[in-house]
Parts: C-alpha cells; structure tokens; sequence
C-alpha cells in the first residue's frame, strides 16, 4: 500500500510540474468576469489530469503486482479495480473538457456524472443497501432500487459539491484528501485492506496535487480534479457500506456533510431569489470568509495581495471539516450519534453563515489585521 501511494503521490507530482510547464494558453480561459474568481493571472486548471494519471498508474501497478505475485490477499486489487477505473472516466474526462473548452454546459456535466454513477452500478453492483432508519431499510430491503437511486444520486452530486468548494488554493484537496484517509481509516479497521489501498492511493495523489496548489498556487484541480474526488469518494463511501454492515451509512454522510449542506444551501438560497441553480455566484462560505473575515494584506503587487488572502482562508474550512471528520472517525457505528453530529453541523454552518452575512462575527475569529 505504501509504494502504491509513493508511485500515486510521484506521478502526480512530475505530471503536474509538466502541466504547468506546457499548458501555458490551455485550459486557462477563465474570464476576469466570473464572479467566484478569487485569483490574479492565468493559472492552469488542468490539475484533474495530473490526479487522474496518479490514480490511474497506481492502481495498474497494483493489479499488476497482485496478479505478478498470484496471492489474492496482496491487497486484493483484481479485476474489480480497473472497473472502478473505467466507471469514473466520463465524470473526469468531461470535467477536463469543460477546463479546456469553458463551453460545456452544467447539464452535460451532470449528465456525465450521472453516466459515472450508472456504470458503477452496472459494473460494480454499486448500491447503498440500508440509511440505518428502520422503517427506510424495510423498504429499501423490498426494493432494491431504491438503494441504486441512492447510489446514483451520490455518484451525480457529489463531483459537483466538490466543484463548488473548490474556490480556494488548497481547500478541496485538503477536504477530500482528509476524507479519503478517514475512510481507509475504517476500511482497514474491518479488514478490507483493497478499498482501503484505493483511498490511500487517491490521498497521496492528491497530496501530490497540492505540492503545487498550496500555497503557490501555481495549478488548480479544475472541474476535472473536483469530479474525481467526489466520484472517487462516493464510489469509496457506498462500496464500504455496502460492503460491511458494521459500517453506519451515516458515517460517511458526516464526513461529506460540509460540500453536501454547502449544496444544498446553495440551491436554497439561489431558489428563494429565483435564480438557477446553476448559476455561479460569490455567495459561497468560502467566498463570504474570503471578504469579511480574512484581514486584507497590504503588498504592492495585487496578485501577490490576493493569492496570501486566498491561502489564508482555506484553513478555516480545513478546521470546519475537522469538525465532522473526528466525531464520523469515533462513532463510525453508531447511527443515532453521527446523525445528530449532522444536524449539530447543519446548525452551526447556518448560524456562522448569517453571522458573516450580518457582519456579527466575533472579533476573536477575524484575528489581527496583517502586513505584508
């Protein structure tokens, strides 16, 4: 497991050095004008390429090694491993088009995320089997596709949670790459050392990708690396269900709260003013922390000003993830106390959200005013 992630984390590391070098005028037609753009200068968002060819030769190596040794037991990542791999390409390859081109509509995307989370069902038998509510898993048991319509619903609208959090130098990749170790963290506690590889693999992947967007941030992840850790970690999150009963399905609910409830408000609030949902805007909380909690930066160069104010707001979230992440990784059997960390989370995200809006936020919280 330990190799697999050095190869993830070095592949990912010189692709992404070689994105920034040759991608100068590809994928960087982000216009001035975007309302959520909180940086200065083309940066490459082509980081999703980079994450996905760390990913891919990690898990080829490892199959390889699995069947070179013929041992089952090392690892265990077989057949079952290069589907996971061809499940997750639509969702990746149109994010990476969309980074290209900037004229893939959101539906198409959607729609792509969607066909991601059909062929895992029809590759892998990916299906959420209970929610750990008595009354819903009775149903559940006599319809099977309930379950499927769970699955497919996360594999469609996770990629697309990441994608709204993915405002900041550092902020997704630390969140999923926070996730995906507190998920191997409970796949090895129940023996399933494969899944837990996987995890493992995509973690150091992403720590290679923020080798350069932290704090440089001298490349993004892009729609692409946004897809793929919430196809990645959807398809983790239903497989280690689905695969252990021991596991409460609201383990994972509490460690992706944070991106699923900032979706969730965000179609909320969008809805009340009649805007699409669709529709991009500066309302997000990352965004809100950005412009009323993070002190302004004196430097005379305004991209140098902004990129320190940008670097400087990801760690409020990072704590804010921290926040679910612990409690999911101490009760991941027990149903009843992760639903209640949820709601707790659902409450607090609502208070700071007004209190930020309202201009009440301690003065604790903002800190100091800092020059540069």
């Amino acid at each position: 497991m330990i190799w697999l992630s050095v190869v993830a984390f070095l592949v990912t590391l010189v692709i992404g050095a070689a994105v920034i070098r040759w991608s100068r005028g590809y994928g960087v037609a982000y216009g001035a004008q975007m309302p959520q753009r909180i940086h200065v200068g083309e940066v490459p968002r082509l980081g999703g390429i980079a994450l996905l060819l760390g990913l891919l030769l990690s898990w080829g190596a490892g199959v390889v090694s699995s069947q070179m040794l013929g041992d089952p037991s090392f690892l265990g990542l077989n057949g079952w491993t290069l589907w996971w791999a061809a499940a997750l390409l639509p969702a990746v390859l149109g994010g990476v088009g969309e980074d290209l081109t900037q004229r893939l509509a959101v539906r198409y995307r959607l729609a792509l995320t969607m066909l991601s989370g059909a062929l895992a069902m029809a590759l892998l038998g990916l299906a959420v089997p209970r929610l750990g509510l008595p009354w819903v898993d009775g149903w559940m048991a006599i319809n099977p596709w309930l379950g499927m319509g769970v699955a497919l619903l996360a594999v469609t609208g996770l990629p697309h949670a990441f994608n709204i959090i993915d405002g900041c130098n550092g902020l997704a990749g630390m969140v999923a790459l926070i996730v995906c170790l507190a998920l191997a963290h409970v796949a090895l506690q129940v023996g399933d050392r494969a899944l837990a590889a996987l995890l493992v693999t995509t973690a150091a992947a992403t720590a290679g990708f923020l080798f350069w967007n932290y704090p440089r941030g001298m490349l993004f992840a892009g729609d692409g690396g946004a897809y793929l850790w919430g196809v990645v970690i959807a398809f983790g999150s239903i497989t280690l269900v689905q695969r252990h009963d021991l596991v409460s399905p609201w383990f994972p609910m509490l460690l992706l709260i944070y991106p699923v409830w900032e979706t969730v408000f965000s179609m909320y609030r969008k809805w009340v003013r009649g805007v699409s949902p669709g529709m991009a805007d500066a309302l997000h909380l990352h965004q809100l922390i950005y412009r009323r909690i993070v002190w302004g930066v004196f430097h005379d160069d305004e991209s140098r000003r902004m990129l320190m104010r940008n670097n400087r707001t990801s760690p409020y979230l990072w704590g804010f993830t921290l926040l679910t992440v612990v409690p999911a990784v101490l009760f991941w059997k027990n149903t009843i106390v992760l639903i209640c960390f949820c709601v707790l989370f659902v409450v607090m995200y609502v208070v700071a959200y007004l209190a930020i809006i309202r201009f009440k936020v301690p003065g604790w919280v903002k800190g100091s005013k800092a020059e540069d």
